[in-house]
């Protein structure tokens, strides 16, 4: 039996659990300092060593994420391609967005919900988001995915899971986006008919995470980052993980750590779908700047190297990336596709008068985009699994 010492209770961070994929994470900071060396380091030799390897481990994941691979990228894509048809073959799943708040009590610098921005406020009643849920199945969706703002008393406990109840009578699969609750919480979601939760990290980095989250909640870093843990220990079945590129200023470093901690949570919760998605900063109110816009070819680059670091790994790409681009990255690792996506509260069953959260780039409706995968060879899932 191990005991564990009084230093050790006292060094480890507050609401991370030993045996968590975040403990393991933070574990790895040296680790990761050197793996963005690598990255630089990188020769023509190491990335033929890394496309050749069967079973691909972080090392190899840096010289895929390396200039010197950047240089071969087309051969690059030609793998991942292949391994995402031997491992997901034609499906691609689709789903929506369904905003129920824009409420928020946090500052975030890059978000158009934050609380210092003056845009217009809206929160849907239940019955209004079950009005926007059933749009969205007449569109042919199956698969929803709740996002609100951080706002503990109107965006409540007792709010989300009424919401979820409702929404789980019309949807097959209900995740949630939302402020980071405590297991009990999740347990409560979960029973109420959620099946997923997304939680993005917005930066790895400590600096300009502190930097970018002035006020609220959510600037408790190592909270945020075991959320996935606990929201897996109370029974959720599908972990969405991810960074905003543009945030931090090394858009490498942020792969790293999102890889690395897709990696820990497939380890440490294996009978869960881990999913991981890198979007890049839009408009938004606000007008914040990206300190490193990530450019067409890189970002290709990134779901490539992720794709054949972690073949089995769901890739989520939203409607923030242009259309020609979002096709052209359906071969190459993609997985989970949004279409026809409002990112603010309602817009599906009638016009809505809130503020989006940020602009989308890919308007097609999710007609047009179904037919665009068909025209490419792709199978469309609307629903690919029902709750017994």
């Amino acid at each position: 039996m191990t005991t564990t010492s009084p230093v050790e209770l006292l060094s480890r961070p507050r609401g991370v659990p030993a045996d968590s994929a975040a403990a393991a994470l933070l574990g790895m900071a040296a680790e990761l300092d050197a793996l963005r060396s690598l990255v630089e380091r990188a020769t023509d030799a190491d990335v033929s060593r890394a496309l050749a390897r069967p079973r691909r481990d972080l090392v190899d994941f840096a010289a895929l994420l390396s200039p010197s691979a950047l240089n071969r990228i087309e051969e690059v894509a030609v793998a991942a391609r292949d391994t995402t048809l031997a491992r997901f073959g034609k499906a691609r799943t689709l789903f929506a967005p369904l905003y129920v708040s824009n409420e928020c009590v946090s500052v975030c610098t890059y978000c158009g919900f934050s609380a210092d921005n003056e845009v217009a406020r809206r929160t849907l009643s239940v019955d209004e988001v079950v009005l926007e849920a059933r749009e969205l199945a007449a569109r042919g969706f199956r698969h929803v995915l709740l996002v609100a703002g951080e706002h503990a008393r109107i965006v409540s406990k007792d709010y989300l899971v009424d919401c979820v109840a409702a929404v789980s009578e019309v949807m097959a699969n209900v995740a949630v986006e939302v402020q980071v609750w405590d297991e009990p919480t999740y347990v409560r979601l979960v029973n109420a008919g959620a099946d997923g939760v997304v939680v993005y990290q917005e930066t790895y980095d400590r600096s300009t995470y502190s930097n970018v989250h002035l006020l609220g909640k959510k600037r408790n870093y190592e909270w945020r980052l075991a959320a996935p843990d606990r929201a897996a220990a109370a029974g959720l079945r599908r972990l969405g993980i991810g960074a905003l590129l543009g945030l931090h200023d090394d858009w490498r470093a942020e792969a790293l750590s999102v890889a690395a901690h897709a990696r820990e949570l497939m380890h440490r919760w294996w009978r869960a779908e881990v999913s991981v998605a890198v979007p890049r900063l839009r408009p938004a109110a606000g007008d914040y700047e990206p300190l490193d816009p990530v450019d067409d070819r890189s970002f290709t680059q990134l779901i490539c190297a992720l794709r054949l670091f972690l073949p089995d790994l769901g890739i989520s790409l939203s409607t923030r990336e242009p259309a020609f681009l979002r096709d052209a990255l359906v071969p190459l690792g993609v997985t989970n596709l949004s279409a026809g996506s409002h990112t603010e509260p309602g817009g599906y069953a009638s016009a809505s008068y809130a503020e989006p959260q940020f602009e989308i780039s890919d308007t097609r409706s999710p007609a047009d985009f179904a037919a665009a995968l068909r025209s490419m060879g792709y199978d469309p899932v609307w629903k690919d699994w029902t709750r017994v």
